[in-house]
């Protein structure tokens, strides 16, 4: 994946900043980011964090067998690694420009500097030599990597502790940890690189470029110094001619950053090699109880907390009494919520409501009228038919209905005729 370019808008801004020698983030022209040194619970296990730049260096060691030219002479390998969770642009598995000068440069800083003595890894000359290996893992990219990986490679290496070797004849015994002590590697001096940016085709200059400044630099050069004031490598990128005076002037202001970066990987060696020999936490272990395991950094806010039952209480006073209070949502049945039980509506629907209910009781009631005003006119005809029993069956139940009224003096005529109208409705039954 390509990284996002820089926009004219962008690019101009940031190089119009640089003339008024002024940066993105605050810094003066030849000021560093924080630096900040932590140690794993492992020997040789080391983060860096430069800014927002950060570096892990992990080392290991194996016995294998030496060079042939070299056969005293133990072996120092060094591995970059540039992993997409840096940075977008970077693809794993695949070997870019970067990665191979950032390799490269790194040998040469540590390796061919030769500021750990390779013959104190020898075991059995010609047969056995220690080989150490430097794995610098980028974890997040935001400028000059070159810088951060040479102080974690070179502050793990300080740390690392190589398991004790036994020789009995041909037999080579490793001892553990908890049988011997491991022992340090022999470091003579703690080269470290110092980065320097410039613009304008060398007008200006910046130190410990970000990622936005490396973007629109017209060159790097990059000088690897000890405190003693010893150049151990010096490399130039970018295609720009420098003046002696200029680089004079460089190797001037790398002197004094690297005497305080050395100061500050002693210090750091110093509290881990204290915390462990009291036997406190470090590495991980240090992270559990403040809650930074993934990050192993958090920002605190200081609060202040004396008056805050006074302030409290005002801030309660002053505050005005709201002028319509919502009730609380009523549950008339599971499953349905009603807010505003009891009060007045104001939207006039219930006026509505009562109206409509009204006129649909006026329409049932008319309607009722007319049903019983034709079943009286039904009535009605029948009478004035021939004095015929009539029966209306409205269910599967038969029922017998007699139109005729009875009179008072003619109670045996209307029991013979209920008595015929019953003969009757059985001969229909039957049939």
């Amino acid at each position: 994946m390509k990284d996002t370019p820089l926009s004219n808008c962008e690019r101009d801004f940031l190089l119009k900043a640089i003339e008024e020698k002024k940066r993105l983030d605050g810094r003066q022209t030849y000021d560093y980011r924080n630096i900040k040194i932590t140690f794993g619970t492992d020997y040789g296990c080391c983060f860096v964090d430069l800014g927002k730049t950060r570096v892990m260096a992990q080392v290991s060691c194996e016995l294998v067998a030496p060079k042939e030219n070299r056969p005293n002479e133990g072996i120092l390998f060094f591995n970059i690694e540039l992993s997409p969770m840096a940075s977008p642009a970077f693809e794993l598995g695949r070997q870019s420009e970067l990665l191979v000068k950032l390799n490269r440069q790194l040998e040469r800083c540590l390796r061919n500097s030769k500021c750990i003595d390779t013959e104190s890894l020898c075991v059995v000359s010609g047969e056995k030599v220690w080989q150490i290996r430097v794995d610098v893992h980028m974890l997040n990219h935001d400028g000059n990597l070159m810088d951060a990986a040479s102080i974690a490679a070179i502050s793990a290496l300080c740390q690392f502790r190589r398991p004790d070797v036994g020789i009995q004849g041909d037999n080579v015994t490793v001892y553990s940890p908890e049988e011997r002590d491991p022992i340090p590697l022999s470091i003579y001096h703690m080269p470290i690189s110092v980065s320097f940016s410039f613009f304008q085709q060398g007008t200006y200059l910046l130190v410990d470029p970000c990622e936005r400044e490396e973007r629109v630099m017209d060159g790097l050069l990059m000088i690897a110094m000890n405190k003693h004031r010893e150049i151990c490598s010096i490399q130039s990128s970018g295609g720009i001619m420098l003046l002696k005076e200029q680089v004079m002037r460089c190797s001037k202001i790398a002197s004094v950053k690297v005497s305080e970066i050395t100061e500050l990987i002693s210090k750091a060696l110093e509290n881990d090699k204290s915390v462990r020999k009291a036997g406190g936490r470090c590495g991980f272990a240090e992270t559990m109880p403040r809650e930074r395991i993934t990050a192993l950094k958090m920002d605190e806010t200081a609060v202040e907390m004396t008056d805050v039952t006074e302030r409290a209480n005002d801030i309660v006073q002053s505050v005005e009494a709201p002028l319509h209070m919502v009730p609380s949502p009523v549950l008339p049945v599971p499953g349905v919520g009603q807010v505003g039980q009891g009060l007045q509506n104001t939207w006039g629907l219930e006026e509505e409501d009562d109206e409509e209910e009204e006129d649909d009781i006026h329409s049932n009631e008319e309607e009722e009228e007319n049903v019983t005003a034709l079943k009286e006119e039904q009535r009605g005809q029948q009478k004035s038919r021939s004095g015929e029993v009539v029966e209306i069956s409205d269910s599967e139940e038969e029922e017998v209905v007699i139109l005729n009224p009875e009179t008072p003096g003619d109670k045996n005529t209307g029991s013979s005729s209920h008595q015929k109208g019953a003969a009757t409705c059985r001969k229909k039954v039957k049939k």
